[in-house]
């Protein structure tokens, strides 16, 4: 069973950074499709950065030039590196992933920035 665990959330005054984390219980290769998310209270939840191979990275527009999203096969660890935060960010974050036709959701990692 893949599991997903992100962690790296925490609170963070604004123009901060902070990096999260998603570990996977098996071989991040494997992934067609991985993406991180965001929810916030009273919202829908929003793709914020994805990539998979052949195809271009993904960054929602909010977050553009802010934000980069890499993996580490050795670690089986994909990350979120968030820059320059803006309370706007703040949020519940998810690393999501796919393989072939099954999704797996880690259970989120909460971010939140003071102004």
């Amino acid at each position: 069973q893949v599991q997903l665990v992100e962690s790296g959330g925490g609170l963070v005054q604004a123009g901060g950074s902070l990096r999260l984390s998603c570990v996977v219980s098996g071989n991040i290769s494997s992934f067609d499709f991985v993406a991180w998310c965001r929810q916030s209270p009273g919202n829908e939840r929003e793709l914020v950065a994805s990539f998979s191979s052949g195809t271009a990275t993904y960054f929602v527009d909010s977050v553009k030039g802010r934000f980069t999203i890499s993996g580490d096969n050795a670690k089986s660890t994909w990350y979120l590196q968030m820059n320059n935060l803006k309370p706007e960010d703040t949020s519940t974050y998810y690393c999501y992933g796919l393989i072939g036709r099954t999704q797996y959701w880690g259970k989120g990692t909460l971010v939140t920035v003071s102004s």
